[in-house]
């Protein structure tokens, strides 16, 4: 069996050696490769170029080394006849929630104020209110924002979580569909998105899901940038709906240096590093679909082509 590896660069030799010791029998060959496509079976991919995967006429499994799977199919020309499987992976969940966790603190210790109070050399205390007295509403309730929400549960916050379609989680408060969202916006103090980007999520964080919080409320963005508006964010920042954000995901990566939220003194910005796969913890989830595919068992963590997740 061979199998194509298409990642960032500082990465690969960590693939690779984590191949190596736990696929015994695979062949690895690394993007841009000289060989005959037609001898790939599975690719290992992170933001392929258009027409890659395509070219892969015996092509049997694509896995993601990401949790999402935008950067894929957003290519008109994907095979949709072979399977896809998404990411999930232990560390890539632990990262979420301690960014997550990171996040919210802080935001409901409004340390945003507390930095500007330092940049000045003020002593001045702000009013803070315990975890306990904060409604956290998280938009995606799969594996990680599963996961982000037992871990704010542990910490006192008051979880509310939506979804396309119904869940029921044990100390969750869960909404769904167009129906259940305007309520759970309305309640939300802190809104996190943990989205998958679909059409239909594509710029949801926008200026009707602003209007509908509750004034003051903090927004983080730790999905894809593909979610959100952005001069609809710098606008609900500018009038007080949103008195802070949290951003781990741009629609343009780098960030531009120009971009006006770089100087917005109310938006912590990130480099898209929430939740980073790292091969030797990602090998497990990765030699348990080639071991599933080569003895014809189901695939876990199949994404769903109709869905996009």
């Amino acid at each position: 069996m061979k199998l194509l590896l298409k990642n960032e660069r500082h990465l690969i030799e960590r693939w690779k050696n984590a191949l190596h010791n736990r696929v015994p029998g695979l062949e690895v060959v690394t993007f841009p490769f000289v060989g005959d496509p037609a001898e790939i079976d599975v690719a290992l991919v992170w933001e392929p170029p258009q027409g890659l995967l395509a070219s892969l006429e015996n092509l049997r499994l694509v896995i993601s080394t990401g949790a999402g799977v935008d950067h894929i199919l957003r290519d008109p020309s994907y095979p949709r006849g072979v399977p896809l499987v998404r990411m999930v992976d232990p560390g890539l969940t632990q990262g979420m929630i301690e960014y997550v966790v990171m996040a919210t603190l802080l935001c409901t210790r409004r340390m945003h104020r507390t930095f500007a109070h330092q940049a000045n050399r003020v002593w001045q205390e702000e009013v803070v209110r315990l975890a306990t007295d904060h409604k956290v509403g998280i938009m995606g309730i799969g594996v990680l924002g599963q996961a982000c929400a037992s871990a704010l549960i542990g910490m006192g916050y008051n979880v509310m979580g939506w979804s396309r379609s119904p869940k029921q989680l044990e100390g969750v408060e869960t909404f769904h569909g167009i129906d259940g969202l305007e309520k759970f916006l309305n309640r939300s103090e802190v809104l996190i998105c943990l989205l998958p980007l679909t059409p239909d999520t594509e710029g949801i964080l926008g200026r009707g899901t602003f209007n509908r919080l509750p004034q003051g409320a903090a927004v983080i963005n730790a999905g894809r940038g593909g979610h959100m508006v952005e001069e609809d964010l710098l606008a609900a920042l500018d009038r007080g709906r949103v008195e802070v954000a949290v951003l781990d995901v741009f629609r343009e990566e780098p960030l531009p240096p120009e971009h006006p939220l770089w100087d917005h003194p109310r938006v912590f910005i990130t480099p898209h590093v929430a939740a980073v796969t790292a091969p030797e913890t990602a090998i497990f989830a990765v030699a348990d679909a080639i071991d599933e595919l080569r003895r014809g068992l189901p695939l876990s963590n199949l994404v769903s082509m109709d869905h996009g997740y």
